[in-house]
Protein backbone atom coordinates (compact mmCIF):
# COMPACT_ATOMS: atom_id res chain seq x y z
CA UNK A 1 0.00 0.00 0.00
CA UNK A 2 2.93 2.10 1.10
CA UNK A 3 5.24 1.51 -2.55
CA UNK A 4 1.62 1.99 -4.50
CA UNK A 5 1.22 5.75 -2.45
CA UNK A 6 4.74 6.37 -3.42
CA UNK A 7 4.38 5.72 -6.55
CA UNK A 8 1.05 7.80 -7.06
CA UNK A 9 2.73 11.08 -5.70
CA UNK A 10 5.73 10.18 -7.63
CA UNK A 11 3.66 10.40 -10.82
CA UNK A 12 1.63 13.16 -9.74
CA UNK A 13 5.23 15.66 -9.72
CA UNK A 14 6.13 14.56 -12.32
CA UNK A 15 3.00 15.15 -14.25
CA UNK A 16 3.42 18.63 -12.62
CA UNK A 17 6.60 19.09 -13.59
CA UNK A 18 5.84 18.19 -17.27
CA UNK A 19 2.47 20.36 -17.02
CA UNK A 20 5.32 23.32 -16.22
CA UNK A 21 8.07 22.42 -19.03
CA UNK A 22 4.55 22.41 -21.68
CA UNK A 23 3.06 26.00 -19.58
CA UNK A 24 6.37 27.30 -19.84
CA UNK A 25 6.39 26.87 -23.73
CA UNK A 26 2.96 27.75 -24.48
CA UNK A 27 3.72 31.57 -22.89
CA UNK A 28 6.61 32.04 -24.80
CA UNK A 29 6.33 35.17 -26.32
CA UNK A 30 7.59 34.59 -30.81
CA UNK A 31 10.81 35.93 -31.31
CA UNK A 32 10.32 39.66 -32.60
CA UNK A 33 10.09 40.28 -36.45
CA UNK A 34 13.37 41.53 -37.90
CA UNK A 35 13.12 45.44 -38.45
CA UNK A 36 13.06 46.28 -42.35
CA UNK A 37 16.60 48.12 -43.54
CA UNK A 38 18.24 49.22 -46.45
CA UNK A 39 17.97 51.59 -49.31
CA UNK A 40 15.67 51.71 -52.05
CA UNK A 41 15.99 54.06 -55.46
CA UNK A 42 13.48 54.93 -58.05
CA UNK A 43 12.66 56.58 -61.39
CA UNK A 44 10.51 56.79 -64.33
CA UNK A 45 6.69 57.81 -64.46
CA UNK A 46 6.07 61.71 -63.27
CA UNK A 47 2.13 60.40 -63.28
CA UNK A 48 3.03 57.75 -60.96
CA UNK A 49 5.50 60.00 -58.92
CA UNK A 50 2.85 61.79 -56.42
CA UNK A 51 1.28 57.94 -55.64
CA UNK A 52 5.15 56.80 -54.95
CA UNK A 53 6.52 59.87 -53.10
CA UNK A 54 3.49 59.53 -50.91
CA UNK A 55 3.57 56.14 -50.59
CA UNK A 56 7.57 56.08 -50.02
CA UNK A 57 6.73 58.88 -47.08
CA UNK A 58 4.23 56.40 -45.24
CA UNK A 59 6.63 53.68 -45.57
CA UNK A 60 9.51 55.52 -44.05
CA UNK A 61 7.62 56.45 -40.88
CA UNK A 62 6.83 52.59 -40.73
CA UNK A 63 10.41 51.77 -40.84
CA UNK A 64 12.49 54.58 -39.73
CA UNK A 65 15.75 52.17 -41.18
CA UNK A 66 14.48 51.99 -44.87
CA UNK A 67 15.39 55.17 -46.94
CA UNK A 68 13.56 55.74 -50.16
CA UNK A 69 14.91 58.31 -53.54
CA UNK A 70 12.40 58.69 -56.59
CA UNK A 71 12.95 60.75 -59.41
CA UNK A 72 11.30 61.67 -62.45
CA UNK A 73 12.29 61.28 -65.86
CA UNK A 74 9.57 59.46 -67.90
CA UNK A 75 8.90 55.91 -68.35
CA UNK A 76 11.33 55.41 -70.77
CA UNK A 77 14.05 56.28 -68.20
CA UNK A 78 12.31 54.27 -65.32
CA UNK A 79 12.59 51.18 -67.13
CA UNK A 80 15.75 52.21 -69.30
CA UNK A 81 17.33 52.50 -65.84
CA UNK A 82 15.72 49.40 -63.94
CA UNK A 83 17.17 46.90 -66.61
CA UNK A 84 20.58 48.90 -66.57
CA UNK A 85 21.28 48.25 -62.67
CA UNK A 86 20.97 51.45 -61.93
CA UNK A 87 18.01 51.91 -59.69
CA UNK A 88 16.06 49.26 -57.83
CA UNK A 89 12.29 49.89 -59.31
CA UNK A 90 11.73 51.41 -62.64
CA UNK A 91 7.85 53.56 -62.48
CA UNK A 92 6.28 52.99 -65.79
CA UNK A 93 2.84 53.89 -67.59
CA UNK A 94 3.22 50.86 -69.92
CA UNK A 95 4.96 47.38 -70.02
CA UNK A 96 8.61 47.41 -70.20
CA UNK A 97 8.95 46.59 -73.57
CA UNK A 98 7.58 49.23 -75.15
CA UNK A 99 10.00 51.60 -73.41
CA UNK A 100 13.58 49.76 -73.50
CA UNK A 101 15.68 50.63 -76.13
CA UNK A 102 16.59 47.22 -76.22
CA UNK A 103 13.33 45.13 -75.85
CA UNK A 104 15.28 41.74 -75.50
CA UNK A 105 15.89 42.82 -71.99
CA UNK A 106 12.62 43.20 -70.53
CA UNK A 107 12.86 38.74 -70.06
CA UNK A 108 14.93 39.96 -66.81
CA UNK A 109 12.52 42.38 -65.62
CA UNK A 110 9.33 41.61 -63.36
CA UNK A 111 6.41 44.38 -63.59
CA UNK A 112 3.97 44.94 -60.99
CA UNK A 113 0.69 46.53 -61.24
CA UNK A 114 0.09 48.60 -58.77
CA UNK A 115 -2.80 50.79 -59.32
CA UNK A 116 -4.62 51.94 -62.19
CA UNK A 117 -4.55 55.64 -63.69
CA UNK A 118 -6.92 57.90 -65.70
CA UNK A 119 -5.86 60.83 -68.11
CA UNK A 120 -7.68 63.91 -69.40
CA UNK A 121 -7.71 65.77 -72.23
CA UNK A 122 -7.91 69.40 -70.90
CA UNK A 123 -7.54 72.76 -72.33
CA UNK A 124 -6.67 76.49 -71.54
CA UNK A 125 -9.91 77.59 -70.01
CA UNK A 126 -10.98 80.18 -72.84
CA UNK A 127 -11.67 77.34 -75.75
CA UNK A 128 -15.33 77.07 -75.40
CA UNK A 129 -15.63 72.83 -75.92
CA UNK A 130 -16.82 70.92 -73.34
CA UNK A 131 -16.68 67.67 -75.09
CA UNK A 132 -14.65 66.14 -78.24
CA UNK A 133 -14.95 62.80 -80.01
CA UNK A 134 -11.70 60.63 -80.69
CA UNK A 135 -11.69 61.41 -84.29
CA UNK A 136 -11.76 65.10 -83.60
CA UNK A 137 -8.62 64.31 -80.96
CA UNK A 138 -7.08 62.76 -83.52
CA UNK A 139 -7.94 65.53 -86.31
CA UNK A 140 -6.21 67.56 -83.54
CA UNK A 141 -3.06 65.81 -82.66
CA UNK A 142 -2.26 65.08 -86.19
CA UNK A 143 -2.53 68.72 -87.19
CA UNK A 144 -5.85 67.64 -89.65
CA UNK A 145 -8.23 70.51 -86.67
CA UNK A 146 -6.02 73.61 -86.50
CA UNK A 147 -8.78 76.44 -85.21
CA UNK A 148 -11.53 75.81 -82.34
CA UNK A 149 -14.18 77.66 -84.53
CA UNK A 150 -14.45 73.48 -86.38
CA UNK A 151 -15.16 71.88 -83.19
CA UNK A 152 -17.75 74.51 -81.92
CA UNK A 153 -15.77 76.66 -80.23
CA UNK A 154 -13.99 79.82 -80.40
CA UNK A 155 -12.54 81.63 -83.43
CA UNK A 156 -8.61 80.93 -82.18
CA UNK A 157 -5.91 78.75 -83.28
CA UNK A 158 -5.14 75.15 -81.32
CA UNK A 159 -1.97 75.32 -79.32
CA UNK A 160 -0.94 71.61 -79.22
CA UNK A 161 0.69 70.89 -76.34
CA UNK A 162 2.22 67.30 -76.69
CA UNK A 163 4.60 64.74 -74.01
CA UNK A 164 8.50 63.32 -75.74
CA UNK A 165 8.59 60.24 -77.20
CA UNK A 166 9.93 58.66 -73.46
CA UNK A 167 6.75 59.36 -71.83
CA UNK A 168 4.63 56.83 -71.14
CA UNK A 169 1.82 58.89 -70.88
CA UNK A 170 1.82 59.57 -74.54
CA UNK A 171 1.87 55.67 -75.23
CA UNK A 172 -1.06 55.68 -73.03
CA UNK A 173 -2.75 58.41 -75.44
CA UNK A 174 -1.11 57.03 -78.58
CA UNK A 175 -2.20 53.30 -77.95
CA UNK A 176 -5.90 54.14 -76.18
CA UNK A 177 -6.85 57.46 -78.05
CA UNK A 178 -4.89 57.83 -81.49
CA UNK A 179 -4.65 54.45 -82.18
CA UNK A 180 -3.46 54.01 -85.70
CA UNK A 181 -2.98 58.10 -86.05
CA UNK A 182 0.24 59.42 -86.09
CA UNK A 183 0.64 62.31 -83.80
CA UNK A 184 2.18 65.16 -85.48
CA UNK A 185 4.79 66.65 -83.09
CA UNK A 186 5.84 69.48 -85.82
CA UNK A 187 2.15 71.52 -84.98
CA UNK A 188 2.80 72.04 -81.49
CA UNK A 189 5.63 71.87 -78.74
CA UNK A 190 6.54 69.70 -76.25
CA UNK A 191 6.84 69.32 -72.72
CA UNK A 192 8.52 66.56 -70.53
CA UNK A 193 6.44 66.17 -67.30
CA UNK A 194 3.17 66.56 -66.16
CA UNK A 195 4.08 69.39 -64.37
CA UNK A 196 4.87 70.86 -67.05
CA UNK A 197 2.03 70.73 -68.64
CA UNK A 198 0.21 71.61 -66.61
CA UNK A 199 1.97 75.40 -66.57
CA UNK A 200 1.96 75.32 -70.57
CA UNK A 201 -1.91 74.76 -70.63
CA UNK A 202 -2.75 77.51 -68.22
CA UNK A 203 -0.21 80.24 -69.80
CA UNK A 204 -1.22 79.50 -73.31
CA UNK A 205 -4.45 80.79 -74.96
CA UNK A 206 -6.47 77.96 -77.34
CA UNK A 207 -3.84 74.98 -75.65
CA UNK A 208 -4.72 71.48 -75.35
CA UNK A 209 -3.14 68.38 -73.90
CA UNK A 210 -3.35 65.69 -71.83
CA UNK A 211 -2.91 64.85 -68.02
CA UNK A 212 -2.48 62.14 -65.43
CA UNK A 213 -6.10 62.85 -63.20
CA UNK A 214 -3.65 62.28 -60.02
CA UNK A 215 -2.46 65.78 -61.47
CA UNK A 216 -6.11 66.85 -61.33
CA UNK A 217 -6.88 65.47 -57.95
CA UNK A 218 -6.69 68.14 -54.83
CA UNK A 219 -8.63 71.29 -56.55
CA UNK A 220 -6.26 71.83 -59.76
CA UNK A 221 -9.52 71.34 -61.61
CA UNK A 222 -10.09 74.80 -60.96
CA UNK A 223 -7.30 76.59 -63.13
CA UNK A 224 -7.26 73.71 -65.47
CA UNK A 225 -10.72 72.71 -67.91
CA UNK A 226 -10.90 69.13 -68.59
CA UNK A 227 -12.83 68.61 -71.58
CA UNK A 228 -14.67 64.64 -72.18
CA UNK A 229 -13.99 62.05 -74.46
CA UNK A 230 -17.55 61.03 -76.82
CA UNK A 231 -19.35 62.63 -73.90
CA UNK A 232 -17.93 60.79 -71.04
CA UNK A 233 -16.06 62.38 -67.92
CA UNK A 234 -12.88 60.81 -66.95
CA UNK A 235 -14.05 59.22 -63.71
CA UNK A 236 -13.07 56.02 -62.00
CA UNK A 237 -16.80 54.39 -62.90
CA UNK A 238 -16.79 55.44 -66.22
CA UNK A 239 -13.10 53.73 -66.62
CA UNK A 240 -14.16 50.55 -64.27
CA UNK A 241 -17.53 50.16 -66.52
CA UNK A 242 -15.50 50.29 -69.73
CA UNK A 243 -17.22 53.74 -70.62
CA UNK A 244 -13.87 56.13 -71.12
CA UNK A 245 -10.56 54.67 -73.36
CA UNK A 246 -8.21 56.73 -71.90
CA UNK A 247 -6.19 54.87 -69.21
CA UNK A 248 -3.42 52.55 -68.37
CA UNK A 249 -1.74 50.32 -65.89
CA UNK A 250 0.72 51.86 -63.44
CA UNK A 251 4.08 49.70 -63.00
CA UNK A 252 6.82 49.68 -60.42
CA UNK A 253 9.19 47.31 -62.48
CA UNK A 254 12.27 45.70 -61.11
CA UNK A 255 15.02 43.51 -62.51
CA UNK A 256 14.40 40.00 -60.99
CA UNK A 257 11.96 39.21 -57.90
CA UNK A 258 11.92 42.01 -55.93
CA UNK A 259 13.81 41.50 -52.80
CA UNK A 260 13.37 43.02 -49.13
CA UNK A 261 12.82 45.90 -48.48
CA UNK A 262 11.83 46.96 -52.09
CA UNK A 263 9.11 43.91 -51.97
CA UNK A 264 7.83 45.06 -48.89
CA UNK A 265 7.56 48.44 -50.42
CA UNK A 266 5.94 47.22 -53.49
CA UNK A 267 3.24 44.92 -51.82
CA UNK A 268 3.04 48.28 -49.25
CA UNK A 269 1.62 50.65 -52.71
CA UNK A 270 -0.55 47.90 -54.08
CA UNK A 271 -2.08 46.37 -50.72
CA UNK A 272 -5.46 47.22 -49.29
CA UNK A 273 -4.46 49.70 -46.68
CA UNK A 274 -3.36 51.89 -48.88
CA UNK A 275 -5.75 51.70 -51.43
CA UNK A 276 -7.90 54.72 -49.68
CA UNK A 277 -4.90 56.65 -50.76
CA UNK A 278 -4.24 56.13 -53.75
CA UNK A 279 -8.21 56.48 -55.25
CA UNK A 280 -7.82 59.99 -52.74
CA UNK A 281 -4.90 61.20 -55.07
CA UNK A 282 -6.81 60.73 -58.15
CA UNK A 283 -5.47 56.95 -59.40
CA UNK A 284 -7.52 53.68 -59.16
CA UNK A 285 -6.58 51.18 -56.61
CA UNK A 286 -5.41 47.64 -58.15
CA UNK A 287 -8.58 45.74 -57.28
CA UNK A 288 -11.11 47.81 -59.32
CA UNK A 289 -9.37 47.73 -61.80
CA UNK A 290 -10.38 43.90 -62.49
CA UNK A 291 -11.20 42.59 -66.05
CA UNK A 292 -9.65 45.60 -67.68
CA UNK A 293 -6.69 45.41 -70.55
Amino acid sequence: MKRGLKLSVAALLLTGVMTGCNMKGTNKKPAPTAKLTGTISAAGSTALQPLADEAAKEFMTTYPQVSITIQGGGSGTGVNQVSSGAVQIGNSDVPAAEKLTNPSLAKGLVETKVAGIGYSIITNKDVGVDSLTQLQIQNIFSGKTTNWKDLGGKNEKINVINRPASSGTRTAFEKTIMKNVKINDSVGTVQDSNGAVEQAINSTPGSISYLANSYLAGGKKTTLKTVKINGKDSTVANITAGNYPFYSYEYMITKGAAKSPVKEYVDYVKGDSFSKKVEEMGYIPISKMKGLK
